[in-house]
């Protein structure tokens, strides 16, 4: 019998669910807020979490990125009342199953609740034949599945990993499925990015504090090490450590101890320590930055994660799994992109990486109205541009995607195109622009309106 649990301040939302679950078969646990329910889940093995979005205190949004951190495999299903893109978008990039609006019909949501449960089960480890993607992770290129290859083998290992990455490749990712298919899955995965605190606070945040042992420190802290104890650090941007932290952590490594700050209990851990970095380690190690015996103690095991450019056949992949994800967000029935628009996008070089697909494709589905996705509702990065249309040149399969959406929009979209790649040329003057493409100003001012640029 699965077990969820219903999170929501109000009463009556709480008891209609329980009953319905109930009926379904299921074992039904309710708490009226975010902190009740991390108390709850720590104390019961919960199949599927269904969470309000605004309550008082700790927030839908806010549980999920706690239970993500707690135990990444529940899935959660988000309700409100007040539908908002930016909250779903919020949702779901935080690792939603789904995201319903209140009021919901019974059978809709007895529908998300037997895909969550049902796609929880078949997740499951140990392993996936899936040769597209693995523990969330897509890819079919030579390189990545070299990536998914060596997670499956250092996976059951305790061993210490570094991951090698450039920004937006995905180093969490790679290094939530290192501890999802580990030993130590059911308990805590605790990632933090040493680059987003501040110098003053990272000490106290990896290794906790007591109560008055600096201005601010009103009461006891627990820290990094503390929470992932029998579980695994995940320490993003290593390579930004002052060497006083350097030298606390490779304590850590060593003796499998440390004291918090202004404390003078020893506490003893047990934690895989997973790091990741978008520096040449190797090289900080010999200009004298970063500490050699740290370094090797924390890359005992390396994994290097390719940039999108050097994986592209993993583009339409990729692609498909973003345009279903918002198509969904948005509530639109966006299928595919035009043959064109693919093109474009594979002869991009993504210098945000994966990253920055999923936030073209994003955008593409919130401007595109029709169920394709045309060429100009692509937004690529400024400086890019250029060397992309030199790249593409015009295109050459167009005739499928005429017989696709029909004449008229097909013909509408390349000459919105064209007009927006002569305001770029002529910096925005539309004078200048009308000139470039030898038509009246008046007739470029009218096409300009009525495509909305």
């Amino acid at each position: 019998m699965a077990t969820i649990l219903i999170v929501d301040d109000e009463l009556s939302m709480r008891e209609f669910l329980t009953i319905l679950l109930e009926k379904e078969g299921f074992r039904a646990l309710t708490a009226e807020d975010g902190e009740s329910a991390l108390k709850k889940i720590k104390s019961n093995k919960i199949d599927l979490l269904i969470s309000d979005i605004r309550m008082p205190g700790l927030g839908g949004l806010g549980l999920l990125e706690k239970i993500k951190a707690f135990d990444s495999s529940i899935p959660v299903i988000m309700m409100t009342a007040y539908a908002s893109p930016e909250d779903a978008v919020g949702a779901m990039k935080n690792g939603a199953y789904d995201y319903i609006t209140k009021p919901f019909k019974v059978d809709e949501i007895k529908r998300v609740i037997s895909s969550a449960i049902t796609t929880k089960e078949s997740c499951e480890p140990p392993e996936r034949n899936d040769s597209t993607s693995f523990a969330g992770i897509i890819g079919q290129s030579p390189e990545m599945l070299q990536v998914f290859d060596l997670i499956k083998r250092i996976s059951p290992t305790h061993a210490n990993v570094m991951i090698y990455g450039e920004s937006g490749t995905g180093k969490e990712l790679v290094a939530r499925a290192i501890h999802n298919y580990s030993n130590v899955s059911d308990n805590p995965f605790v990632p933090i990015t040493c680059s987003a605190i501040p110098e003053s606070l990272i000490e106290s945040e990896l290794f906790g504090h007591v109560k008055g042992s600096f201005t601010g420190a009103i009461h006891n802290k627990m820290g990094l090490f503390e929470h992932a104890d029998n579980g695994s650090a995940f320490l993003d941007e290593i390579g930004e450590l002052t060497p006083i932290i350097q030298t606390k952590l490779l304590r850590v490594l060593q003796e499998r101890e440390f004291k918090k700050v202004g404390g003078a209990e020893t506490i003893k851990i047990n934690v895989r320590i997973i790091s990741a970095t978008n520096r040449d380690l190797e090289q900080e190690v010999i200009d004298g930055r970063f500490r050699e015996d740290l370094f090797y103690r924390m890359a005992v095991v390396p994994i290097r994660l390719p940039p999108l450019r050097q994986r592209k056949q993993d583009i339409p992949l990729l692609v498909e799994h973003f345009l279903r994800k918002y198509s969904k967000i948005f509530n639109k029935d966006i299928r595919e992109l035009s043959s064109y628009a693919m093109q474009v996008l594979v002869n991009y070089d993504y210098p945000g990486n994966v990253r920055e697909l999923e936030n073209i494709i994003e955008r593409g589905v919130a401007l595109e109205s029709s169920n394709i996705i045309l060429p100009e509702s692509l937004t690529l990065s400024a400086h890019r541009r250029a060397e992309r249309n030199e790249q593409t040149g015009p295109p050459t399969d167009d005739i499928e995607d005429v017989y696709r959406i029909g004449l008229d929009k097909f013909m509408a979209a390349k000459e919105s195109m064209v007009i927006k790649d002569a305001l770029e040329k002529a910096g925005n003057s539309k004078m200048q622009a009308a000139e470039l493409l030898k038509v009246s100003f008046r007739s470029l001012r009218y096409k300009v309106k009525k495509y909305g640029l």
